[in-house]
């Protein structure tokens, strides 16, 4: 997956919109025959019923990774929080957060913990300040 990443990059270089990155890495995936769903549309679920709100993942890579594409000056604290939204409702193993934008790519991996529903570093320290990224994300919209 992380060579699929690097692959794009290295192809199409950095600066340019964060579509041509989707629309690049969907063909990397594909030659790599590496599974995936792109936009994979998905609804929160309230006690076992479906809710109306509606969301779209970049990418469901194996049925469970998580992939957000950003192509931006930085990675802020919102697009950290929306990748921590979705990981929160679907619930995968694996969240990662990717920008095209700088000279090297730049690439954050989460993992999502079922027991004990956290999301952790890949050093293994929990996301100590998940909800305040969640209100910080909310509150913007």
């Amino acid at each position: 997956m992380l060579g699929a990443l690097y692959n794009v990059k290295r192809e199409l270089g950095p600066g340019l919109n964060e579509k041509v990155y989707q629309e690049g890495l969907m063909l990397e995936l594909q030659m790599s025959d590496i599974p995936f769903e792109k936009e994979k549309a998905f609804h929160p679920v309230y006690r076992g019923k479906s809710m109306e709100s509606i969301f779209y993942l970049d990418f469901l890579c194996k049925g469970t990774i998580i992939v957000e594409l950003k192509s931006v000056v930085s990675l802020s604290k919102d697009h950290r929080a929306q990748l921590f939204n979705y990981m929160h409702l679907v619930k995968p193993h694996t969240g990662i957060l990717v920008n095209f934008a700088l000279r090297f790519v730049e690439i954050e991996r989460y993992y999502y913990d079922c027991d004990a529903d956290q999301i952790l570093k890949t050093d293994g320290t929990a996301i100590k300040n998940k909800y305040d990224d969640y209100i910080t994300i909310n509150q913007t919209r």
